[in-house]
C-alpha cells in the first residue's frame, strides 16, 4: 500500500452474500458466503488484479472470520483461501467445521450450480 491510500476496510454485505474489502472506498475485494444454520459457508474469495499483493486478502478473511465469532457462527471453509488461511489461524479452530459431502451438495444447490 503506498502512503497515499487509506487504511483497508471491511464491511459485511448481507444481502450480497459476502464481504468486501474496501480500499480508498473503492471495492478490492470479496469474500463469499452463504448461511446454513448457525454455519457461514465459505465459498469464494478474490482480490482484483490492481490490489493484488498488499496482503488484502488475509486482512479480509480475518475481519471475515472475526464477524463469524461475534455473531456466534460457526465457519465451514469451501473457500481454498480461507481453509489456507484457517491451517494459518488456530485462534478459529473452535468455530471451524469441516468441510463434507453433504454442504458442498447443499452449497451446489444453494448456488445452481
Amino acid at each position: 500500500m503506498s502512503e497515499q491510500e487509506s487504511t483497508p476496510v471491511v464491511r459485511r454485505v448481507d444481502d450480497r452474500h459476502r464481504y468486501e474489502i474496501l480500499v480508498d472506498g473503492r471495492r478490492a475485494g470479496l469474500t463469499a458466503y452463504r448461511d446454513r444454520d448457525d454455519r457461514r459457508v465459505f465459498f469464494h474469495t478474490e482480490i482484483d488484479d490492481a490490489y493484488a499483493g498488499r496482503g488484502l486478502a488475509s486482512v479480509l478473511v480475518e475481519q471475515a472470520l472475526a464477524d463469524v465469532r461475534a455473531s456466534g457462527k460457526r465457519i465451514v471453509p469451501i473457500c481454498p483461501y480461507v481453509a489456507k488461511f484457517l491451517t494459518k489461524h488456530g485462534e478459529f479452530a473452535d468455530i471451524t467445521d469441516p468441510v463434507t459431502p453433504e454442504v458442498e451438495q447443499w452449497l451446489d444447490g444453494v448456488l445452481g450450480r
